[in-house]
């Protein structure tokens, strides 16, 4: 799973992808294009659910569920119809499979802003505008072709017809895809998967600020949380990574020392993990746990994913020969710390083919061959 960083030039793009991969991968420069071919880095989805598990079963190994990251070509007005690298662009985002925006909050008069002054809510929207163009662009010239083929009852026609005419009429308002893909049925959402549009992938949107900003940072959520067409995350990703080569406790040292100057708790500091989670979210994403003395791990499936699948996740025979899943509650398996008594207490269940699996489910799969 892929997740494309994009916005205007200068507003810390790749500084926050350099952060978020703890390396200095994306150059980050004072005009626009620093980024032309896209950069790729994968990135540990920190959890102390697992940290918890390695240590009940006193595992030799660790292994965090991962999400990766690509830092795409700057967008600039009129990317739509070409200007800039639009093209490359548009064509890169098409591979990811969520969209996060990066918007500037932070004043700066060493990095000067591509339309002169800082607004977040314009930025967004000249991103937006963008995007929707080019989605318009893909349907506009089949409508009347489908409308026809519709009209002489042609139900692929007319399914086909009604999905695109209800995400036009959308886009034409200034909306994004994603705002009506409720009002699609399942049938219309499966015949549109084929058009990737792009403003139907899910948005996250990230407002950077300064580290000075960082004590002010619940108000100015608050401000814009309602004004995006998305998720809203706050991140310093100037400060961020100024923290690369850090450790974990010298990080918590060091937003510690921050929130203490803000009289928050350091729990109000919002860091990176915030924008990992909420991006993993956003991607409909989930993980369940494996835990042993070899290793503890977190792995990635989507959401209402049933356990034989899960276990195909971990191995393609794990799924052709599931016979049951041993299942406990995460919280369960540390109280009592790990496998044995949990058995002994009745707190494993056993589950079939049909169970959901839930996040956080810490399983042991049975298979035979």
């Amino acid at each position: 799973m892929k997740a494309g960083i994009v916005g205007l030039p200068n507003v810390g793009k790749s500084t926050l992808f350099n952060a978020l991969t703890q390396s200095y991968a994306a150059q980050a420069a004072n005009f626009p294009f620093a980024t032309i071919e896209p950069n790729v880095g994968i990135v540990d989805v920190k959890d102390s659910r697992l940290d918890q598990l390695a240590q009940v079963s006193n595992s030799q190994k660790k292994i965090y569920a991962t999400m990766k990251f690509v830092d795409i070509a700057w967008l600039v007005k009129w990317a739509s119809q070409g200007e800039g690298l639009g093209n490359k662009f548009l064509a890169n985002i098409r591979e990811v499979e969520a969209i996060i925006q990066v918007v500037r909050y932070f004043e700066d008069p060493d990095v000067s802003h591509v339309e002169g002054q800082i607004d977040p809510l314009r930025d967004i929207q000249i991103i937006n505008t963008e995007l929707i163009l080019a989605d318009m662009a893909q349907i506009e010239d089949k409508l009347p072709y489908l409308h026809k083929k519709a009209q002489q009852k042609d139900k692929e026609a007319q399914l086909l017809y009604n999905a695109l005419k209800k995400i036009y009429d959308a886009l034409e308002q200034g909306k994004l895809a994603i705002e009506v893909e409720n009002d699609l049925t399942d049938a219309e959402k499966q015949v549109v998967k084929a058009y990737n549009f792009l403003t139907l992938k899910p948005f996250l949107y990230v407002l950077n600020i300064w580290e000075d900003q960082l004590c002010e940072a619940s108000k100015i959520y608050e401000q814009f949380k309602d004004k995006v067409p998305g998720d809203l995350v706050l991140v310093s990703a100037k400060l961020e990574e100024e923290m690369i080569g850090l450790d974990e406790d010298e990080k918590k040292e060091f937003l510690s020392d921050i929130a203490q100057n803000c009289s928050k708790s350091a729990e109000q500091i919002p860091t990176l993990n915030d924008l990992i989670k909420t991006a993993f979210d956003r991607l409909g994403l989930m993980y369940f746990f494996t835990s042993g003395e070899k290793e503890s791990r977190a792995w990635t499936i989507k959401k209402w994913t049933k356990a034989p699948q899960a276990a195909g996740v971990i191995h393609t025979d794990f799924e052709k020969w599931f016979v049951k899943a041993e299942v406990i509650n995460r919280k369960d398996f540390v109280e009592v710390w790990g496998w044995h008594k949990a058995r002994e207490k009745w707190l494993v269940r056993l589950e079939g083919k049909e169970y959901e699996v839930q996040d956080g489910d810490v399983i042991l799969f049975r298979f035979a061959k």
